[in-house]
């Protein structure tokens, strides 16, 4: 076994070990992945065949995000997630980010507090169930979609409560799924919005920001209706009452929780009390 760069053509060992775990990712992300750090994303190879998968992105030289550790269940235990979170490690050391950031699994945080993770904050995931177009009765919310300018607008925002810039990856999810790009418009600043896109095998909603009850129901009631999938996932911040009410109430229940670390200093923390859920785990 060994360990090398990935390349776009382990894009499909990628998703046939996400398919495995049960992870939502496509290869859209796989090739998100790529594009932004060709250097950065990692596969582990045993007799020509990729086991084990780890990627990076770093956002804007601020802090970078480790995600998409996978490793082959026919391989686990046998020490091949640590050798690769180690890669990343050794990677990032080496072009200089100072700060390193992931969402762990329960199973994983222990490895990652082994390699100096510490705890940041507390996600969940909540996960809706429901049968194929049942929700097409429903009243529409006339929620616009998002114009270049409100883009600009709300990306800087996102920057702000996220920590980093981020424009690119919010750019491509408004390109992949623009039905999911959502900005309420109530007077005054700050907008609330939110960014979705349809993964494996359900639509994720993330980011989701929302400064009212009102405005945070909205944007959910929009999203849910513009989702055909049976299936939806939300990554909640635990703290954030306000979005847990609504998911429950909206039929949503609690996957599993998941919790942000950090390796190094964290001078860029952001406002997570501003967001009702994350991108995902992947990606932050």
């Amino acid at each position: 076994m060994h360990i090398r760069i990935m390349t776009v053509e382990d894009i499909p060992a990628g998703l046939r070990l996400n398919a495995i775990s049960g992870w939502n990712q496509t290869a859209a992300d796989w090739r998100c992945f790529m594009r932004q750090s060709p250097g950065g994303c990692f596969v582990a190879e045993a007799d020509g065949k990729v086991v084990g998968t780890a990627t990076t992105i770093t956002y804007e030289s601020r802090f970078a995000w480790i995600g998409m550790v996978l490793v082959d269940p026919e391989f686990r235990k046998m020490g091949i997630g640590t050798q690769l979170l180690r890669k990343t490690v050794e990677h990032l050391d080496r072009i200089g980010v100072p700060t390193m950031k992931l969402d762990a699994t329960p199973l994983g945080k222990p490895l990652y507090a082994k390699l100096g993770f510490v705890t940041e904050y507390e996600i969940e995931r909540w996960i809706l169930n429901r049968p194929r177009q049942t929700h097409t009765n429903k009243p529409q919310p006339h929620l616009p979609r998002a114009s270049p300018t409100e883009l600009a607008r709300i990306s800087e925002l996102d920057r702000e409560r996220f920590g980093a810039d981020r424009s690119f990856l919010l750019r491509s999810l408004s390109e992949r799924s623009p039905e999911f790009t959502i900005v309420t418009q109530e007077p005054g600043p700050p907008p609330s919005y939110a960014f979705g896109r349809q993964g494996l095998f359900a639509d994720h909603l993330g980011p989701w920001s929302a400064d009212s009850h009102a405005a945070a129901e909205e944007i959910l009631q929009a999203f849910l209706h513009r989702s055909s999938r049976e299936t939806v996932i939300v990554d909640s911040m635990k703290s954030n009452s306000m979005a847990i009410e609504l998911l429950a109430a909206h039929g949503f229940s609690c996957a599993r929780p998941l919790t942000r670390m950090v390796r190094g200093p964290n001078p860029h923390p952001g406002r997570p009390d501003s967001l009702c859920a994350i991108l995902g785990p992947e990606f932050g």
